[in-house]
């Protein structure tokens, strides 16, 4: 932790107004310490009377996800190669080249520090949000999404992405969900289901075409719903998340437009379950 500007704050504060002086001086140390913090872990603060322009919180957004990815990638200990390789692709996911991709880049390597210091970066996703839901759902989807991209979910990633959630102001419950979710979007995604332990031995870990019933079950879990909910419950879980999830309306809100093909993907994915849904179980 840093005390310098508390300290600093609270003694001029003392100096020049005594024992309630020196708790002003106190906090404007404190919120000195934290800006001190962010741009330590390279993301720009405004001062005191002037905010960040739109262009300049979704360039925070930007870097603090990769920053992010980088930090869930090193949850395992060492980066592989395979997770550098994941991280391009969804820079490819993103169009990303040239600069931008340097820049993507260049966040995720400083992820990778063994000091990086994940509470602030979350600290200020919140703040350049607003603590929009919806934008912050998306950063934690996005996390969440990398760290699955391969399939498996380690422990340690688990764990790291718990710390996200909450510095994001998300509960563990909620977290779970959105884990399970990602995990039947995987699947989903791919039209089929993971098995291990088959006999014979020879498969293990690979995907295979799904039954229809598997797809089905897999569908409802994109949405987050039971295999028992009627076509009301599934009906507002859909149009809850696409509500969530609408590209235009998250790029309004501020999402950089680098990530909007990454939301458009999101929200086909929501379509496809429910379409699914819609025509297996026959509901309008």
């Amino acid at each position: 932790m840093q005390f310098f500007g508390k300290i600093l704050g609270a003694f001029f504060g003392f100096l020049f107004g005594g024992p309630l002086g020196a708790v002003f001086g106190f906090f404007l140390g404190h919120q000195f310490d934290k800006a001190r913090r962010l741009n330590q872990a390279g993301f720009r603060t405004g001062g005191f009377g002037s905010g960040p322009s739109q262009a300049e919180r979704q360039e925070e957004f930007f870097k603090a996800a990769f920053a992010v990815m980088g930090h869930v990638a090193k949850a395992k200990g060492q980066v592989t190669k395979e997770e550098i390789q994941l991280a391009s692709a969804m820079m490819e996911r993103m169009n990303l080249h040239g600069e931008q991709r340097r820049a993507a880049q260049d966040a995720f390597r400083d992820g990778k520090d063994a000091d990086f210091p994940l509470e602030s970066v979350l600290e200020k996703v919140r703040l350049t949000t607003g603590g929009r839901f919806d934008l912050l759902q998306f950063f934690l989807e996005l996390q969440v999404s990398a760290a699955f991209a391969d399939g498996d979910l380690h422990p340690s990633e688990r764990n790291v992405l718990h710390k996200i959630a909450r510095g994001l102001g998300f509960s563990s419950e909620q977290l779970e969900q959105r884990l399970r979710m990602q995990e039947a979007a995987f699947r989903f995604q791919r039209g089929g289901s993971s098995h291990s332990g088959q006999q014979g031995g020879q498969y293990s870990g690979q995907w295979q075409q799904a039954s229809q019933s598997d797809q089905l079950a897999d569908a409802y879990d994109v949405l987050g719903v039971s295999e028992s909910a009627d076509s009301k419950e599934v009906k507002r879980a859909y149009r809850k998340l696409m509500n969530e999830h609408h590209p235009d309306k998250l790029m309004a809100k501020g999402l950089p437009p680098e990530m909007m093909n990454v939301a458009k993907e999101k929200s086909q994915e929501i379509q496809s379950a429910y379409d699914l849904i819609k025509k297996v179980k026959g509901f309008k």
